[in-house]
């Protein structure tokens, strides 16, 4: 456990991690609560597309601008700003349901609102974790740590949501979620950082852009890695989204059930988190990630054709493992093989092949569970992930070769 946690020992990443973890839990209370209240006003699949489009395109067109701007902002300053700004999005979700006016349409404009606040928030936080370890020999563990907190939250969350919905409802989920952003400014507060250094003058913003796609397409190993990342994230995580009508029409079920399926994703995600945080490096994650990503296509498939809530609960938590460990795999081969000068320029681009990418995904998802049922639409989405998962197998010689320099150089292997 020292060895996997190992990125706590330092004091900055620790108060942040404690922070986040009460900040996630209440983000996935809010997640679950507004996906069920507006299934439960409109009956409609299609519009709970439409919520997780409008929670995630601003993630696709805003974080490779926010990308560049990571690379020139004091970080702490910054992300502490979108804590705030997202503390206030809650605040407002909660003050409309708990006063009873709340529309569908509130729902999805509030939801793009937060859409906007994470997209300038995640490339911020990928390059903050340098900052906050202080020690590029602990990233690779931060990164893994923090996904463990994310899906942590993810795990509890969901739970919780499904319990308080029933009690609660959900403009309590939704007061919760706010009320959590005060641990969040209490451990901003107590958090010193030294600022990374930043160079007097910086060539204009379109230049950098265009010397961040350059770097990204022209490198093998990372035009590939995020190529397969996209198509797992258009293809496999709408599943979240499509999971009250999975719950509703098929397992016949209520908030309850959502809940606890969607805290077996989360289960598998922290298993997979796990593991990842356990390894002393980076080696092998390539082959992993072919594993991962063919896995959750696979459960993706037998899910479709389900029949019951406990069959479901291990299939939806082989795809939390798969997709996480596709994610974070990805995420810890680039922070180790990306230039410090660019590093926050191609987090962006991480960020906006995984999560940018999502909204497409739910809008196809949501629109073609009308149409043709939620069973195949599951279906075309798991074996798209599979032939992925074998293209990338293919691909593993040529990445290799890119690759092994670097962590030659690194002393990740050796000389």
């Amino acid at each position: 456990m020292a060895l996997t946690l190992r990125a706590l020992r330092h004091r900055n990443f620790a108060l942040f991690t404690a922070g986040q973890m009460c900040a996630l839990i209440g983000y996935w209370m809010q997640h679950i609560a507004q996906s069920w209240l507006l299934y439960r006003l409109t009956d409609s699949a299609t519009l709970l597309g439409i919520l997780g489009f409008a929670g995630s395109l601003p993630i696709l067109l805003l974080a490779p601008v926010a990308g560049l701007w990571s690379d020139r902002v004091n970080l702490h300053r910054a992300m502490f700003a979108t804590q705030l700004l997202e503390m206030l999005q809650a605040v407002a979700l909660a003050a409309l349901a708990l006063s009873g006016i709340i529309a569908p349409w509130h729902i999805i404009m509030l939801s793009m609102a937060l859409g906007i606040l994470v997209a300038i928030e995640l490339p911020l936080r990928h390059a903050y974790l340098l900052e906050l370890v202080g020690a590029k020999e602990d990233l690779a563990n931060a990164v893994a740590v923090t996904s463990l907190m994310g899906n942590t939250g993810r795990l509890v969350g969901p739970a919780l949501a499904g319990v308080a919905i029933a009690w609660i409802g959900e403009g309590g989920c939704f007061l919760i979620n706010a009320l959590s952003f005060v641990v969040v400014v209490i451990t901003f507060l107590m958090i010193r950082v030294k600022p990374s250094a930043r160079p007097a003058s910086r060539p204009p913003l379109w230049q950098d852009m265009r010397e961040g796609i350059a770097y990204v397409w022209g490198f093998l190993p990372i035009r590939l890695l995020l190529l397969v990342l996209a198509l797992v994230a258009l293809l496999a995580t709408p599943y979240i989204t499509l999971m009250p009508v999975l719950v509703r029409e098929v397992f016949h079920g209520g908030a309850e059930q959502m809940g606890f399926l969607v805290g077996a994703g989360g289960l598998g995600a922290v298993i997979g988190t796990l593991y990842l945080a356990s390894r002393h490096n980076v080696r092998g994650l390539v082959r992993l990630i072919v594993y991962a990503s063919f896995t959750a296509g696979v459960a993706l498939v037998l899910l479709a054709w389900s029949g019951s809530v406990w069959f479901a609960a291990p299939l939806i938590a082989a795809i939390g493992f798969g997709i996480l460990v596709t994610s974070v795999s990805t995420n810890m081969i680039l922070q180790t093989i990306v230039d410090d000068d660019k590093r926050g320029r191609v987090m962006s681009f991480y960020t906006a092949a995984f999560l940018g990418m999502t909204p497409f995904g739910s809008l196809v998802a949501g629109s073609l569970a009308d149409v043709v049922g939620v069973a195949v639409t599951l279906t075309l989405g798991g074996i798209a992930c599979v032939a992925g998962a074998i293209y990338l197998a293919r691909k593993r010689p040529q990445l290799r070769e890119h690759i092994r320099p670097i962590y030659t150089r690194l002393g990740i292997l050796p000389k």
